[in-house]
């Protein structure tokens, strides 16, 4: 039985009993592409599996694209309702004109059937005589309807599409209407000539006497398939043709064949030669071809004759062809039989009238007839603007063509004003004299190869975007080559292109279909402009299957001739009716470009116009506008060029109501409300006050900085970015303005603004300032802008009374009033309360607008003040008249978890979609289809956006709601189980578009801390999220499974595991930790922070051993496993210390950890029974120092021995390197690694404090077990090691056994301290020789004792500290603080200096930039520059950080302000106090003199933007870091 069930087809079986090869079939029939049929064929996929199969599986398994996941699932829904599998085509309208070319079925079934049609005879191939009227489908599959060829008509572009199905067999019609006949000759057309074109004659004499008898036109079709088990019937096959002349001779039967010499004659002027009609098959096998023969029998030729013919036959017996006897034959519907002999009296009779039907039919025929043109403007519109009456820059083109002539690239202004995203050009010649030329005239453009898109370094959506700028300025893509380029991608030929750049193009058309611009977003625009080659239609075929369907494509051809081979080559893909449709042909180029700029919202002027500092205005180029591409510049004419009269009030309305939903201003909006075409928008206090502020700044007659900074503190949802907007709008005609695009670098951002202020002025001491807007940038961003602005200023010698730029700042924060008392006094407030003006227009505003409240909820809550008890109103009502089980409260609670907790989050409606199940939509309704499928409260709720840019729309919900939402919905639907709920959702977690920016959002949420520095209400240990789930009954486990969940969901994350780590050992559930710790550090083996956190664990676990070990003097058997895990944590912060770090790391965290640990662990030993009684501390200092162990811990503490006697050394170590680490760079941390910093906040926020604490700790430690130690008798050895280990550990513990606490001491102005600290040394330190470390220390605290106090009688010269330091020098050091400060004191004063002494310092220098590119390298922002030099001399040059920080004045922020703008150096106290000294640049490098002529000493410019680019003598002050001597405030010299 199974095995009859595998013969038979699959139609004929239920679905229940389908095997791998019924599915396969059946997957052919509907389209599916071969290698996924295979793949699934592999995977044993039956048909009870198959209809069981999730989409995930086929996503993440098959490893389907989403269009043909679509398509599967669809057609299985269909297959699943009862019913036969059987289905008709109806013409046309049956079409699936969304579903990809199915030219791959297709030619699969006509292989399978081959074999199974060579068995037949060929006089039984085919089978006259059906008489139905329309081809039914004998596989249950739906083939496209193909047109016929023009009737008697020779068209060179024809071409027929295998596989497709003509409409069925016909008989007469109207006499002109040509009734049809097929005829495979799947086999005959092997046969050889004699017998093939007997074969040919036979049938085609037989059609032509019908058709002649009864005055109808008529074509025969060989190489289309007539009733056949297997096929379609009319469907289109081909016949390979080796010589055509057959069937152009099978016509010579006509002699033979008609009766009479007349009617012979007759014959052949009605029977037309053949047409041969090349097949398109897309699998690329052998051509085949249609023969048609057209009848045409004319009434003049015709009239009262009836016609026989004899029809011959090959005889295999006689060897030859043979004729029947000659018979009349008529058509009676779709079949040709011989006229009976009892009927041939009543056709006889009947001819007379026949006649006189085909005159008139040949006469009406040729009646003129004036038909309707199309409206090609209209239908022009419709297909640019998706129906709308305009074209806005809601959409995105791509253009797609061939070569320009000459006369049309003067047509192509509607192209300049469309907002073009990419141009696939093959035209090679398009740069130097085509289209790519003139375009760049108007506007800049990025030129790129089809390889540029084919991301063969596999980055990221998001870095793929930046790295080819796209969304900032159009992207030409040259499909074939460029001849002007010298890179090597010349044009090739067609053959060529195939072999070498098809795939990239196919690659190029799926990264932008879906990865970069979402479905329904852009319109793909085909200009045919010359003659058409594969390629572009190969163009075609990949768009049109990537956006499953004609939708969103357009064609424009002026040529017919270019259309009609289009048409014929791209009908492959898209039948020519559905092509016609989309398809605007014959009209002129010129009517082309005023139709579209008729429709064209902003067309009128290709430049805008600034201000300039006369108070006139210039203009600024289109072509110099997207070079600055990371500005968006606010004209003085912004949105002047807006076309009204095609702007419909329904526009204006949305574009009114976009914002009072919740959406961001726009500067059409403030225009409009400028104009008067909608209602004005509310200006709040703070704009008051804003503009006040600006106004002092610019009317002020000397301004105090080139750089002025305004802050907008403003709490989220309150209308702080609005206020900024409308400052910039506002502001526009009397400054510079733009908004500044934080995904640019700096640099760029600088050159751009620069580039801005100097556009069009003459004098650089005499131009507008620029307003630059930041919204939502990081402080690191902002202080970064602004000293790359100071810089570049300093370098083009602007006057320092001079504004040149004002940086606004829009700033979240929650609490902006405290955030205003910490900041400048340059900050404004935004808060969600009303004043009670404010009060009173919003009130009035809410009346005056024509929307419904419940339309637009977020100005309805901002009306209202955001007050508590209205929103918990709202929500109550809201969830009351909720379904909770529904898909879109479900989705409700998503977006309000991500809304609650992850700033600027959303979701993608694409996403929405998946969620609920909508699946891919097929036509420009997608997004009314999502909206439509709401709740009322879902409506009510959903924020709508739209990204202009990228223009990927989605939702979400204003914080304050979302948080009330969660907070009501707690009872019954806790966070915990919303956040499973949505970890577990594979749809939206494996859902293509926008991914990467959905799972960030995802990530934030679950590790994302909250801190106060970035504007958050209190600083968090965890995630607020999962803090808040540890709130809940069972919160920590709940924690767990969530953290467990994401791992999981993010394919083992790392840093979730390093999550869950740090939640288990904070929560003392240590072996876990512990599992996660190892499970983090087995994905990133040698990452800093997970290491870092492993030690955490164990530093952890033993401080909780550690505390509960409650015995006082314990044997050492009793802390042998609190010791392991010490050890195991101090091995894995050692670990840390070792790995690679990230570059922006300076302060390695593990250090801390290791002190931490070891000393807590040395207080444990010394507690150990043997340490605490007599000679204990002895005993304790013998076994730490020496090899001694004593017999009580020999066997206990086997393991550890080499480890503890080791601590102090290691402790020393690690302190140096923490010392190391803070003498190279400034302490403050970024906040990627505030993120996964697993230290306490005292750590990583005071780590100089730190340091003093522990070196205390540590050095007293040592300090009371040697002293108890001397107190005690030890022998002679013992006390000569104790003495001077003593006196190093006071000099540690007073603060200087390290360069940060001794500059700590400076800072402090702990003199006394200092003076004591030098006591501790030996009289004579040199002869003494102390160690290069401690030399070190002497030696700086002599500097720092010199700088705190300048005549103290404990201090030595500079010459004595020379001489001592050039033991640095001649033994050779490895220490980068030796090599500092050699640099400092030897460093030249006026006069010259001796040879060796130049040798010291270029030698100090030198080996601090080697020591400098050893170590990672953070921004040179961070650099820490711990002495200047000054103008006195000796040690009096030297000048501390701490008497330059005295002079300046103002907060915190104001002070650090200054240092980053360089106000610093214009301050009179540090000008008298600094010495300004001469050098020069050189190729890019700063130099100072040498000792002697023609030698040089570098200097590093810690600012490189205020490096002048030409070779200038310069000034500049000199400061000493660990980096090298560095330069500040550089300037040209006058």
């Amino acid at each position: 039985m199974a095995d009859s069930d595998s013969d038979m087809d699959w139609t004929e079986l239920p679905c229940s009993t389908w095997t791998e090869s019924h599915v396969s079939s059946w997957l052919k029939s509907i389209g599916i592409k071969d290698k996924y049929i295979q793949k699934m064929d592999e995977e044993e996929v039956t048909g009870p599996v198959l209809m069981e199969l999730p989409k995930e599986y086929l996503l993440d398994t098959i490893h389907m694209k989403g269009g043909q996941v679509e398509l599967l699932m669809l057609k299985r829904q269909k297959l699943s309702k009862p019913g036969p599998h059987k289905t008709k085509l109806d013409g046309s309208k049956t079409l699936e004109t969304k579903n990809k070319p199915e030219l791959g079925v297709a030619s699969s079934q006509n292989s399978e059937r081959s074999s199974e049609a060579s068995s037949k005879q060929t006089e039984d191939e085919d089978i006259i005589g059906i008489n139905e009227n329309e081809p039914t489908i004998a596989d249950g599959a739906t083939l496209p309807i193909s047109d016929f060829r023009k009737f008697d008509a020779h068209d060179k572009d024809f071409r027929y599409v295998k596989h497709r199905v003509l409409p069925p067999e016909t008989g007469i019609d109207n006499m002109i209407v040509p009734c049809h006949e097929y005829k495979s000759l799947e086999i005959a057309h092997k046969l050889e000539s004699i017998k093939l074109q007997a074969k040919v004659a036979s049938e085609v004499l037989r059609f032509a006497c019908g058709c002649m008898n009864m005055r109808t036109n008529g074509t025969i079709h060989f190489g289309v398939m007539d009733k056949k088990k297997g096929f379609k019937h009319g469907e289109i096959i081909g016949i390979p043709i080796e010589n055509q002349s057959d069937y152009v001779d099978a016509l010579d039967y006509i002699e033979k064949c008609f009766k009479g010499s007349e009617q012979q004659t007759e014959a052949r002027r009605c029977i037309k030669n053949p047409k041969f009609i090349e097949v398109i098959d897309g699998q690329g096998r052998e051509v085949t071809w249609i023969v048609e023969f057209d009848i045409v029998p004319e009434a003049s030729v015709v009239k009262g004759k009836l016609y026989s013919v004899g029809i011959p036959k090959f005889s295999e017996k006689a060897n030859k062809v043979i004729q029947e006897e000659k018979a009349p034959y008529h058509r009676v519907g779709a079949n040709t039989p011989r006229i009976a002999d009892q009927d041939l009296i009543q056709l006889i009779q009947g001819l007379k009238e026949k006649d006189l039907q085909r005159e008139e039919a040949e006469s009406s025929m040729n009646q003129t007839i004036t038909d309707c043109n199309e409206d090609l403007g209209r239908k022009l519109s419709i297909l640019l603007t998706c129906g709308k009456n305009y074209m806005d820059d809601s959409l995105s083109y791509i253009i797609v063509t061939n070569k320009f002539k000459e006369e049309h690239l003067t047509t192509i202004d509607f192209l300049v004003h469309m907002k073009i995203f990419c141009v696939l050009d093959f035209d090679p010649d398009s740069k130097i004299s085509g289209l790519c030329g003139k375009y760049g005239k108007h506007h800049a453009a990025n030129l790129h190869f089809l390889h540029d898109y084919a991301n063969e370094n596999v980055m990221s959506t998001t870095d793929l975007k930046k790295d080819l700028q796209l969304f900032d300025m159009t992207s030409w893509i040259f499909c074939n080559g460029r001849r002007d380029y010298h890179g090597g991608e010349g044009p090739c030929d067609e053959k060529t292109w195939i072999r070498t750049k098809k795939k990239l193009l196919k690659k190029t058309v799926s990264v932008i279909c879906n990865d970069i611009l979402p479905k329904g977003s852009f319109v793909v625009l085909f200009l045919l402009m010359s003659e058409i080659e594969q390629p572009l239609v190969d163009t075609f075929h990949e768009f049109y299957a990537e956006m499953t369907g004609h939708e969103d494509l357009a064609i424009i051809s002026e040529s017919k001739d270019n259309y009609n081979k289009w048409s014929s080559l791209a009908q492959v893909s898209c039948e020519k009716e559905l092509l016609k449709g989309i398809s605007v042909v014959g009209m002129p180029m010129t009517h082309v470009d005023a139709t579209i700029q008729s429709i064209q919202l902003s067309n009128k002027q290709l430049t805008r116009r600034i201000p300039v500092s006369n108070k006139g205005l210039c203009f600024l180029k289109a072509t110099d506008e997207d070079k600055m591409l990371s500005l968006d510049i606010v004209s003085a004419d912004q949105c002047d060029e807006t076309n009204l009269d095609v702007m419909g009030k329904d526009q204006i309305s949305n574009i009114e109501k976009y914002f009072y939903q919740g959406g961001k201003i726009g500067w059409m909006h403030l225009w409009l409300a400028e104009k008067g075409k909608c209602e004005e928008v509310i200006q709040r206090d703070a704009y008051k006050e804003t503009t006040k502020m600006l106004d002092n700044i610019l009317q002020a007659n000397t301004t105090k900085r080139l750089i002025e900074i305004v802050y907008i503190c403003h709490q989220p949802g309150s209308g702080g970015s609005t206020v900024a907007h409308q400052i910039i709008w506002n502001l526009r005609t009397k400054l510079r303005c733009a908004v500044v695009k934080s995904t640019y670098q700096i640099q760029t951002v600088c050159e751009n603004s620069v580039c801005l202020r100097e556009y069009e002025e003459k004098d650089k001491n005499n131009c507008l300032p620029v307003l630059l807007l930041l919204d939502d940038c990081n402080a690191d961003y902002v202080a970064d802008l602004r000293r790359e602005l100071s810089t570049a200023i300093e370098t083009m010698k602007i006057h320092s009374s001079v504004l040149c730029f004002i940086l606004l700042i829009c700033k979240r924060c929650h609490n902006p009033h405290r955030m205003s008392r910490t900041m400048t006094s340059e900050i404004i407030a935004v808060t969600h309360g009303l004043s009670e003006r404010e009060k009173n227009l919003f009130k009035k505003k809410l009346h005056e607008l024509e929307f419904e409240p419940e339309s637009i909820l977020a100005f309805v809550l901002m009306t209202e003040g955001f007050q508590k008890s209205y929103i918990e109103d709202f929500v109550k009502n809201l969830l009351d008249k909720i379904d909770h089980s529904s898909l879109t409260t479900r989705l409700i609670r998503f977006v309000a978890l991500l809304n609650c907790y992850v700033q600027n989050s959303y979701i993608s409606v694409s996403h929405c979609e998946a969620s609920l199940g909508l699946g891919m939509q097929m036509d420009r309704v997608k997004y009314h289809t999502f909206v439509k499928s709401l709740s009322e409260q879902a409506k009510l709720v959903f924020i709508h956006l739209r990204d202009s840019t990228t223009h990927i729309s989605s939702i979400k919900i204003h914080h304050l709601v979302a948080k009330e939402i969660l907070e009501q919905l707690s009872t019954n639907c806790p966070q915990s189980s919303i956040a499973k709920d949505l970890l577990c959702d594979k749809v939206l977690m494996n859902h293509r578009f926008g991914r990467k920016e959905f799972l960030k959002f995802i990530h934030d949420l679950l590790l994302r801390r909250n801190k106060i520095s970035r504007g958050d209400s209190k600083d968090s240990s965890f995630s607020p999220l999962i803090e808040h789930v540890n709130t809940e009954k069972e919160g920590l486990q709940k924690a767990i499974d969530i953290l467990e969940a994401a791992y999981t969901c993010f394919g083992k994350d790392a840093f979730v595991a390093q999550q869950l780590a740090r939640l288990l050992y904070t929560n003392k559930r240590f072996t876990e930790a512990q599992h996660w710790a190892e499970q983090a550090k087995s994905i990133l083996p040698y990452n800093h922070f997970i290491l870092d956190t492993e030690g955490q664990v164990y530093k952890n676990w033993f401080y909780a051993q550690h505390d509960d070990f409650g015995k006082d003097e314990p044997r050492p058997d009793e802390i042998s496993e609190i010791i392991s895990i010490a050890l195991k944590g101090i091995s894995s912060f050692r670990a840390s210390e070792k790995a690679s770090k990230l570059e922006t790391v300076s302060l390695n965290s593990s250090y801390f950890g290791e002190v931490d640990v070891a000393c807590r662990l040395l207080h444990l030993i010394s507690k150990v029974d043997i340490f605490s009684r007599k000679n204990g501390k002895s005993e304790l200092m013998k076994y730490l120092l020496t090899k001694y162990i004593p017999e009580e811990v020999m066997k206990p503490w086997m393991k550890f021995h080499g480890q503890l006697k080791g601590m102090h050394q290691s402790i020393g170590n690690a302190l140096e390197s923490v010392s190391e680490d803070l003498s190279y760079f400034r302490t403050d941390i970024n906040e990627e690694e505030e993120e996964l910093d697993p230290r306490d906040p005292g750590e990583v926020q005071m780590p100089r404090k730190w340091l003093i604490r522990k070196c205390a700790v540590y050095a007293s430690f040592f300090i009371n077990v040697v002293s108890d130690a001397d107190s005690q008798i030890l022998d002679d050895s013992d006390a000569k090691m104790a003495t001077p280990f003593k006196k190093k550990m006071n000099i540690y513990e007073l603060g200087g056994g390290t360069v940060p606490t001794i500059l700590s001491l400076l800072s402090d102005k702990k003199t006394e301290t200092l003076e004591h600290i030098t006591s501790l040394y030996p009289e004579n330190p040199k002869r003494d020789d102390l160690d290069q470390t401690d030399l070190v220390n002497y030696i700086l605290t002599q500097i720092a004792l010199a700088c705190s106090s300048p005549g103290s009688t404990k201090g030595v010269p500079l010459v004595k500290l020379q001489h001592l330091s050039m033991r640095f020098y001649r033994e050779g050091s490895k220490l980068p603080s030796a090599f500092f400060l050699l640099s400092i004191l030897f460093w030249p004063e006026d006069e010259p200096v001796s040879k060796k002494d130049y040798d010291v310092l270029v030698l100090a220098i030198d080996e601090m930039h080697r020591l400098c590119m050893l170590r990672t390298q953070p921004s040179k922002s961070r650099t820490a520059t711990h002495f200047y030099l000054g103008k006195a001399r000796g040690l009096n040059k030297i000048v501390h950080r701490s008497a330059i920080e005295k002079h300046i004045k103002g907060t915190l922020t104001e002070r650090r302000l200054k240092w980053l703008g360089g106000e610093v150096w214009k301050t009179r106290e540090v000008v008298q106090l600094l010495k300004r000294v001469e050098g020069w640049t050189e190729t890019g490098n700063l130099f100072v003199k040498g000792a002697t002529r023609g030698c040089k000493i570098r200097v590093i410019p810690l600012y490189s933007a205020s490096l002048p680019h030409a070779n200038e003598n310069v000034t500049f002050y000199l400061g000493f870091s660990f980096h090298g001597v560095v330069a500040y405030d550089i300037k040209v010299s006058e």
